[in-house]
Formats: C-alpha cells, sequence, structure tokens
C-alpha cells in the first residue's frame, strides 16, 4: 500500500509548500502525522548504508515541522528522540559489519541476567532484518539489560515428532 502523505512529507521543496502540508496535517490530526511516522520507520527498517544521512536529515524535517508530536498522540511525546535513536543504533551497526560479513543467518538476544524472566530470541533473520530489530529495541534496555546482535556460524537443528 502506497503512502501518500509520507511520500508527500519527502518531496517538499519550498517553504510555503512545508508550510501547507503542515496544515494539513494538523487539519488530518492522528492519522496524517501517523502515515508519516510509519513511513519514517519503515525507511529506516529498510534503510542501507547509504540511506543513514538522507534519513538523517528527514527526522530533522519532521521535528521543524512538527515539533510537539504530543499534540497528534501523548503516546508520541518523545518520538523524533525515538527515531533518532533507533536510527543511531543501526547506523551504528551498518559501519560495524562490513558488507562483505552480512550474508547468512542473523539473530538477536536480549536478556537480563539479574532478573527471573525469558531470555527473548529471534532466530533465523536476514542481516538486515535482524540490524532493524537490534536497532528498534537498543535504545529501550533496561539497567542491566543486554542486547546481542549475533551471526550463526553452525547450526544443528531437529524438529521434534
Amino acid at each position: 500500500m502506497t503512502n501518500h502523505r509520507f511520500a508527500d512529507f519527502q518531496s517538499l521543496p519550498t517553504c510555503e509548500d512545508e508550510k501547507a502540508f503542515q496544515k494539513e496535517v494538523h487539519a488530518e490530526g492522528y492519522s496524517g502525522f501517523r502515515r508519516i511516522l510509519d513511513g519514517l520507520t519503515e525507511t529506516i527498517k529498510t534503510a542501507t548504508d547509504a540511506d543513514i544521512a538522507d534519513i538523517e536529515l528527514m527526522i530533522a524535517k519532521g521535528r521543524r515541522l512538527f515539533p510537539e508530536p504530543v499534540h497528534f498522540s501523548p503516546s508520541w511525546e518523545c518520538v523524533w528522540a525515538e527515531l533518532e535513536a533507533t536510527l543511531a543504533a543501526k547506523k551504528h551497526v551498518l559501519t560495524t559489519i562490513e558488507p562483505a560479513n552480512r550474508t547468512g543467518e542473523w539473530q538477536v538476544i536480549m536478556d537480563n541476567p539479574n532478573v527471573v524472566q525469558e531470555v527473548v530470541c529471534y532466530p533465523g533473520l536476514s542481516f538486515h532484518d535482524a540490524a532493524y530489530l537490534y536497532a528498534y529495541f537498543r535504545p529501550q534496555l533496561e539497567k542491566s539489560e543486554y542486547i546481542r546482535l549475533q551471526k550463526i556460524q553452525t547450526v544443528i537443528q531437529d524438529i521434534g515428532g
């Protein structure tokens, strides 16, 4: 499904266009702003190394055009900082792991060894899916929690039955 609101957001050529767009989104309310956030989230999810700088500019534009997203929803009070933190974590992954080393199966593991709770594991991922999950969860870590992004080198798997 095409996100026309996000496409419009990406291609605002002039200050006048930005002001008109800003008015339209404010008039549309929650759903109009949500489509912008959905587009930004999807863009971060699919970002490659070459996309990071453009996405940083898009988030900055969003922050400039909509400095108080809490007007659309109380849950979006910190949405710009959250998107920036997610993108920064993905940028860290992309700059740390060279493209030649990104093939194969990856997994993301999260745990807090100081509390009795389940370990969370997302196995069987492509590099880009794993990089996004790492980037999404990394800014949300609580004290003593850790997150690992790791490539699977050898797998032995059995199925019961």
